[in-house]
Order: structure tokens, then C-alpha cells, then sequence
């Protein structure tokens, strides 16, 4: 069956009571918006426009999703109770407030001596040698092969 197929059966915009029961079923599930006027049995556009005109579809509306609500902390706050540390902990963290630590403290007790460190730090230098390259600054096509030693003798340290 294609799209096409479908008959096109115009919906009357009516708050009956059948109707006010499947907002009030999809809005306990959780669902909002769009998925809740089509679980309703009506398009977008129609449920939006059945709200603006009866009070009662959002007060269906509100009353389905504070009873899925409290079913749902009911059946977490029941878990937490029987032991179950997980429930108990998202129970804390989203109805109560409560935040883990989030920091750690950390003490020392002992002394740093800042002319002991130096001589630590002296001690594991590698001792090495420097040798100076002095530059003139002009320079001739004669000075060629003294200036590659010169480079070369600054690499090799």
C-alpha cells in the first residue's frame, strides 16, 4: 500500500472524549508536540488548532504527563528503597539536587629546599664543550673554505 492509497477521510476537530483520552495516554508516555497530536489521531496542524480552542486538551495534555511523571518517581523512588544504588543515586541527583564532590584535596607535609634542588638539577647536567666561531664580516671568495669549517665545527658540539 502506497501513500496514495490512503483515503482521505477529513478529521473534525473535536474535543470528545475518546479523543481528550489519547492526549491524555500519549502525553503520560512522554510524548510532546507533533508525536503527541498523531498518537492522538490527529494531524499537527489540527491538534494545535483543537488546543487554542478547548481548554480541556491542554489540561489533558498537562494532567497526562504530571501522572506518567509521578508513576515514573514512584517507580525509581520504590527501586532506591528495595536497594537499588542506582535509582537511589539518579533519585538524588535529579529530584534532590544532590552533586558528587567533585574535588580532591591533597596535602603535603614536607619541606622543599630550593638550594637542594639546584644541586640535584647541577648534578644530572651533562657536561659539554663550546668552542666560539668568530665571524668577520666581510667576506671574499678565499674566506669560503674557512667559513664551511667554521659552520661545520659550531654543529659538530
Amino acid at each position: 500500500m502506497s501513500f496514495f492509497e490512503i483515503p482521505f477521510v477529513p478529521v473534525r476537530a473535536e474535543a470528545t472524549e475518546s479523543r481528550l483520552e489519547k492526549i491524555y495516554d500519549a502525553a503520560r508516555m512522554g510524548l510532546k508536540g507533533d508525536s503527541l497530536a498523531l498518537a492522538a489521531g490527529l494531524a499537527p496542524k489540527d491538534f494545535r488548532k483543537l488546543a487554542s480552542l478547548d481548554p480541556l486538551v491542554e489540561i489533558a495534555e498537562a494532567k497526562g504527563r504530571a501522572d506518567g511523571e509521578v508513576e515514573m518517581a514512584r517507580t525509581i523512588y520504590n527501586a532506591a528503597k528495595q536497594g537499588d544504588t542506582k535509582a537511589a543515586l539518579d533519585m538524588l541527583k535529579h529530584a534532590h539536587g544532590w552533586v558528587a564532590k567533585q574535588q580532591i584535596d591533597v596535602s603535603v607535609d614536607q619541606q622543599i629546599s630550593i638550594t637542594g634542588a639546584l644541586e640535584k638539577a647541577r648534578s644530572r647536567v651533562i657536561e659539554g664543550f663550546a668552542t666560539e666561531v668568530a665571524q668577520s664580516l666581510s667576506h671574499t671568495p678565499d674566506d669560503a673554505p674557512q667559513l664551511k669549517d667554521a659552520k661545520r665545527a659550531a654543529t659538530d658540539i
